[in-house]
């Protein structure tokens, strides 16, 4: 699914990111974990071509993203609210989504009723902007968005952030439930060793823009996870 060879990034002259390699395969739920500035967001921006490498390649189904726009139609993401369109209300966005997918409005609207327990009566139907929702409810709007048209591959980047406690519950179980129901590859980072260890089934931890520790996720790999954090100033 997603194959890097010697990624680097550099900015100003500092080494922020360096993958010699790595290799993500579809279906996965992939965890993403690391302090403030370990490289986190910067892969990620890689990854959908925000932003340009120093060195090497990233691919997608072979397609190396920064030659081809061959990936976009099978990709999707949510990396904060910059990606949504804040004069809309949420089923205008929606709408807007699903016509890039090729969706009707009636098939958005009979589509999103699956989330209704997610949303809690909150978002849907409200005829409200995006820009005047809660935080949690804009993460909430904009990563369901992200699954419009079933993409193969999702990005999400701090899902569980600015989401209160039964929110953060019902994303897990949402992510588990579509992993079982089909092949989607999720690319979830997180600072939540908790909720990240319990929805993805490997586990990358960046250190200053290297990978420390590459593990497949256990009982004990919160532990494991939790004492290497315990020791960092």
């Amino acid at each position: 699914m997603i194959t890097v060879t010697n990624l680097s990034k550099t900015y100003g002259g500092t080494l922020v990111l360096e993958l010699p390699e790595l290799s993500i395969p579809k279906g996965q739920r992939f965890g993403l974990v690391g302090n403030n500035g370990a490289g986190k967001t910067t892969f990620f921006s890689l990854l959908l071509d925000l932003i340009e490498s120093s060195s090497g390649r990233i691919a997608i189904n072979d397609i190396d993203v920064q030659s081809s726009e061959d990936w976009k139609p099978f990709t999707a993401a949510f990396i904060d609210e910059s990606y949504l369109i804040g004069y809309l209300t949420v089923e205008e966005y929606y709408y807007f989504l699903g016509s890039l997918r090729g969706l009707s409005t009636k098939e958005i609207d009979e589509w999103v009723l699956g989330f209704e327990s997610f949303f809690n009566g909150e978002i849907l139907g409200k005829k409200k902007y995006l820009r005047d929702l809660s935080k949690g409810n804009q993460k909430k709007a904009g990563i369901v968005g992200s699954l419009i048209g079933s993409p193969d591959l999702v990005i999400l980047d701090e899902p569980f952030a600015n989401l209160d406690p039964s929110s953060q519950i019902g994303l897990k179980k949402l992510i588990e439930d579509i992993a079982k129901k089909s092949t989607i590859t999720f690319l979830i980072s997180s600072h939540d060793l908790t909720h990240v260890t319990e929805v993805c089934d490997r586990i990358v931890l960046l250190e200053k823009g290297k990978i420390l520790k590459d593990i497949k996720t256990t009982p004990s790999t919160l532990k494991e996870l939790e004492s290497y954090f315990s020791f960092k100033e």
